[in-house]
């Protein structure tokens, strides 16, 4: 240490101060590098999970609210038995209904040869909507971008 002093010491008084100068800029520099950097990201990356757990709390919370409101429901009034009304429902909705057949008094099986995912799976979420509820699905893609389904359907009793 004292050898630093000695070289110091010898050092003119113009090259005193920017050597002064130099020692702190360098603690600056390395106060904003070691410090001021690491906290500033690490608050941005908590802000940004922060957001991103508030979004999905809110998603979670939106489907906890549907799945009460489907627990809530009646159970639908067919009017007629489930078959006839299974299949007027797809007809309705544009599918063509290939095998239908009532498995019990509450649940029948499905099939449709050709429909287009989307429209299908909005289709379902309609149907449970209105009490049938999907209790298996099966689907399979078709060469022209459509699917094959098979489903079984029940009746919610509620």
């Amino acid at each position: 240490m004292s050898g630093l002093r000695l070289w110091f010491a010898a050092r003119s008084g113009r090259e005193k101060r920017l050597i002064l100068v130099m020692l702190a800029l360098a603690v600056l520099v390395l106060l904003w590098a070691g410090i001021v950097l690491p906290v500033t990201d690490g608050l941005a990356s908590a802000r940004e999970r922060e957001g991103d757990a508030a979004i999905r709390l809110a998603e979670t919370e939106a489907r906890v609210e549907a799945i009460a409101a489907l627990g809530r429901a009646r159970a639908p009034s067919l009017g007629q038995g489930l078959d006839p009304t299974v299949r007027a429902r797809a007809e309705e909705a544009g599918f063509a209904v290939s095998t239908l057949n009532l498995v019990g008094p509450d649940r029948v099986q499905l099939g449709i040869t050709a429909a287009r995912p989307g429209a299908l799976v909005a289709w379902l979420a309609t149907l449970e909507r209105q009490g049938l509820l999907v209790e298996s699905l099966q689907m399979t893609g078709n060469d022209d971008r459509s699917v094959a389904a098979t489903l079984t359907l029940r009746v919610r009793r509620g």
